[in-house]
């Protein structure tokens, strides 16, 4: 047996991928020899996932340009909501709220670093994200023509991705049998959260999206996604956690 013979190897798959395209997987391979790899002419598609809603593939809010997404009967924007003024989340071991009603959109941006926040959106509490108005559907801190979804209409989301988590986190989210795929295109990051004490968790873990809708006084139904796993859960959680924000449009 010759040294090349020893050396070659079968593979049985390349997959590109990135934040920007498509998840893209090249089988039928040639084999490697322990050389230089010649993989031909592969044709790599950068279309990203989904399809922008019809008439509105883009909208300006508040100086940044938010990317939108159809997904069954529901237009979306594809990133997570980014827009206030940025506030320090002051860790203490009691419930305790750093933002107030006072007329200004107030953020948290995970382990206090604004650079997370232009990535991966803000972290909002339930009463200032709704902008302290109780009401399904509210506008709150989303730009005029759309909205805070309701639980129903995050139940009509999982519905048409088939109750596959994977299909709503983006391809470079997520482990294992969580890995994204992103076939929606509503390219969720699993953003962590702000926790009711002040600390910051879960980053890279599960992503938690705050609906309009609540259950019982002082908890709010949400979404959430998880890293390792293809589940969506949806149920109530505290309203002084800091999660993340998707606007639908009204």
């Amino acid at each position: 047996m010759t040294s090349q013979q020893l050396l070659e190897a079968n593979l049985d798959s390349l997959v590109v991928l990135g934040s920007s395209i498509k998840r893209n997987i090249f089988t039928n391979l040639p084999k490697y020899t322990g050389v230089p790899l010649n993989l031909g002419n592969l044709i790599v598609n950068t279309q990203s996932s989904g399809n922008p809603c019809p008439g509105i593939p883009t909208i300006n809010y508040s100086g940044k340009i938010y990317n939108t997404v159809q997904i069954g009967t529901q237009c979306w924007l594809k990133e997570n909501l980014d827009v206030g003024v940025y506030v320090t989340s002051k860790a203490t071991h009691d419930i305790h709220s750093d933002v107030s009603n006072n007329g200004i959109i107030e953020k948290y941006c995970y382990g206090n670093n604004e650079a997370n926040c232009a990535t991966y959106g803000g972290l909002y509490e339930w009463n200032e994200a709704m902008q302290y108005i109780a009401t399904e559907k509210t506008k709150g801190i989303c730009p005029n023509g759309w909205h805070i979804p309701t639980s129903a209409e995050f139940e009509t989301l999982i519905a048409c991705v088939s109750n596959d988590g994977n299909k709503l986190k983006r391809e470079d989210q997520g482990t294992g049998s969580g890995a994204g795929t992103n076939t929606s295109g509503f390219s969720a990051l699993l953003a962590g959260i702000r926790r009711w004490d002040g600390y910051f968790d879960t980053f890279s873990t599960i992503s938690f999206f705050w609906s309009s809708s609540i259950c019982d006084l002082g908890n709010e139904y949400t979404m959430y996604l998880w890293s390792d796993s293809s589940k969506i859960s949806l149920s109530n959680w505290y309203e002084a956690f800091g999660f993340s924000i998707r606007c639908l449009k009204d």
